[in-house]
């Protein structure tokens, strides 16, 4: 059933007005996409009408359907309803429809996990551990440097052109999610590294080869989320860090790490770029949690 594809023009002209106007991701797009066409498809099967013709009970017996025959998860359950309210939204906004059938339905409380993050002794032994004897090490250096700075996300890092960051103004132009741009500022450590990274290796690793890609790969390409990911992974082994870590994990550490240091929540929202500053919000849950451990090892009441 996942695999369906619509033949409703609906979900077309859904999926397009949230290229147009909302300017979201592709892979978003493709998983509104996805989650109207599988109701689209049970409409059909199940006989209950066509998607805009359904009521509320029919957009219930779907989602009940869902989790009992499917064993939808309740993330799984949560997405898809967003995706009906939004397409049902959508529907009413052109006037092709007249009622919302969504309005009095319900999403599933999800319980938020704590982003996983490093404390601040984790990240000085991550950013030590590449070898800078090497011309990979002082990528590698350069790289976690930035990353820790600037909490980029990891495709937003690995795609950096070489004009989009100014050693000069220390800033970073990231092209972040629906092609959005955003300037961040990446300190002067970080552009120090970055400034060697240029100066000592870069030449180096591409042997000759052109490239405007800022970090590049031993073949002389670009770097991908995938080599990154390994090589942070290789870095925190050298480090002797055992807990499970990925690139998100700096860009956590580097939210966490701001807002401990009474950093205001909306600038790391800025930082950050997140379009919402709910998404933001859970990084005070984690600085509170610091706050906690430190009262309950200090407090003579604690």
């Amino acid at each position: 059933m996942d695999a369906v594809v619509s033949k409703d023009p609906l979900v077309d002209q859904f999926a397009d007005s949230l290229w147009l106007s909302d300017g979201l991701a592709r892979n978003t797009i493709e998983s509104y996409r996805r989650d109207i066409s599988q109701l689209d498809a049970w409409l059909i099967t199940s006989k209950h009408g066509c998607l805009s013709e359904v009521n509320a009970a029919d957009l219930q017996a779907f989602l009940a359907h869902r989790i009992e025959q499917l064993k939808s998860s309740a993330r799984s359950t949560a997405r898809l309803t967003s995706a009906m309210k939004r397409f049902y939204q959508f529907l009413v906004r052109e006037r092709l429809i007249t009622n919302d059938p969504t309005t009095q339905l319900q999403s599933p409380k999800l319980t938020r996990s704590l982003p996983k993050s490093l404390s601040e002794a984790d990240v000085e032994s991550l950013l030590n551990a590449p070898d800078l004897r090497t011309d990979l090490g002082l990528r590698d250096r350069a790289m976690l440097e930035l990353l820790y700075a600037t909490g980029l996300r990891v495709t937003e890092l690995v795609t950096l052109k070489i004009a989009q960051v100014s050693l000069d103004m220390h800033v970073v132009r990231a092209i972040g999610k629906g092609n959005k741009e955003r300037l961040v500022p990446m300190g002067e450590v970080a552009a120090e590294w970055i400034k060697r990274y240029l100066d000592e290796a870069r030449e180096s690793i591409l042997s000759g080869q052109k490239s405007a890609d800022l970090f590049i790969t031993q073949r002389g390409g670009a770097m991908t989320r995938q080599m990154f990911w390994h090589t942070i992974k290789t870095q925190a082994f050298r480090a002797g860090i055992h807990a499970a870590i990925s690139p998100h994990t700096l860009r956590h550490a580097f939210a966490t790490h701001l807002i401990n240091h009474g950093a205001d929540l909306r600038v790391v929202q800025l930082l950050l770029g997140h379009a919402d500053i709910t998404t933001t919000e859970i990084y005070t849950h984690v600085a509170r949690e610091r706050l906690k451990a430190l009262h309950a090892e200090h407090h003579p009441r604690g």
